[in-house]
């Protein structure tokens, strides 16, 4: 019950920090913005001849998006220069803060934060490879879950390197994509679905299938054809990853209740870290240094516990094929 509390306060902390954040962009609506930005556009990108660095050019930044990032900085600047940022608070622009763009990289360190992460995953991979047989029905379960990690941080990648449309939607899209596989294979594992017996257990396996496919492509549906609704698709993930973490949370409890062992409880504390690294979300506060901000936080703040989580996965299928040959 605990747990369950503090996921749901996490969950209504979200949405009220949604809100002021999804529809507060004042930057760009300054008037000294849009005139700097008008001014650079006729002065430098009116010309055939008019070029970028090369390196900017092979990330498609184009000379008005150039303006519009030298424009953020000049007006940010300004501001501060003029008063304390207590007074003249760092403004976002087109929903995003001020970032310092490194080697064309929009958000560097969210850039790197996702690499982390995706090398969390891919040692999470070879661990499951090595450490667990093919003959254990979990594995491929287990492997799904690497690939679709390491699939959504390489678009997390993409997305903080260039903020497009069609980047945005694959990072949302592929983020989607690991919480409700999350959420797919964790009843799978507590409630041994994968098992042939009882024979019930097959059907509700093909059924609890056909359900999270059904959601996935429904969650893709209607953000691609009906809305484009980032508070929806916050709450869906929120959701997804609410259920889940409840999930783990019982069942950690009471496989340490009956092991008594210490690895029995690393679910739990894992889902406790993770609440607390989601926390950073709710802290949104200008870059540091113009480039690290709470979201790339939230990113550092989930390597560890993926790698922990790969050795959780690791000892629990050790485990349960320890006791299957001892029931042999």
């Amino acid at each position: 019950m605990m747990i369950l509390r503090k996921v749901c306060v996490v969950f209504c902390l979200t949405f009220l920090w949604l809100f002021p954040t999804i529809y507060a962009s004042l930057g760009d609506r300054l008037p000294d913005f849009r005139q700097c930005l008008s001014t650079c556009v006729d002065e430098n990108c009116q010309q055939e001849s008019s070029t970028i660095p090369l390196h900017l050019r092979l990330l498609f930044w184009t000379c008005p998006a150039n303006c519009d990032y030298v424009c953020q900085h000049i007006i940010t600047d300004r501001r501060i220069s003029r008063d304390p940022p207590m007074l003249q608070p760092i403004l976002q622009f087109h929903g995003k803060w001020p970032f310092y763009r490194f080697a064309g990289m929009q958000e560097p360190f969210s850039v790197l934060f996702s690499l982390f992460n995706l090398l969390a995953h891919r040692y999470g991979l070879a661990k499951v490879r090595e450490r667990i047989p093919a003959s254990y029905p979990l594995r491929k379960y287990y492997l799904a879950f690497s690939y679709i990690g390491i699939a959504s941080w390489v678009f997390s990648m993409i997305f903080h390197t260039r903020d497009f449309d069609i980047t945005e939607k694959l990072d949302y899209f592929a983020a989607g994509a690991s919480v409700l596989y999350g959420l797919y294979y964790t009843p799978i594992r507590i409630f041994r679905l994968d098992q042939k017996r009882p024979p019930v257990k097959p059907t509700l396996l093909r059924l609890w299938t056909l359900i999270c496919v059904s959601l996935y492509a429904a969650h893709v549906s209607y953000l691609s054809v009906w809305r484009w609704d980032y508070v929806y698709n916050m709450a869906a993930n929120v959701a997804a990853g609410v259920v889940q973490n409840i999930l783990w949370s019982g069942f950690s409890y009471r496989t340490y209740q009956k092991l008594k062992k210490p690895w029995a409880a690393w679910p739990g504390m894992i889902v406790a870290w993770i609440i607390l690294a989601m926390s950073l979300e709710l802290l949104d506060f200008p870059p540091l240094g113009g480039m690290i901000d709470a979201h790339s936080l939230w990113h550092l703040g989930t390597v560890v516990p993926t790698i922990w989580w790969y050795n959780f996965l690791v000892k629990d299928a050790q485990e349960d094929m320890a006791g299957e040959r001892l029931k042999a």
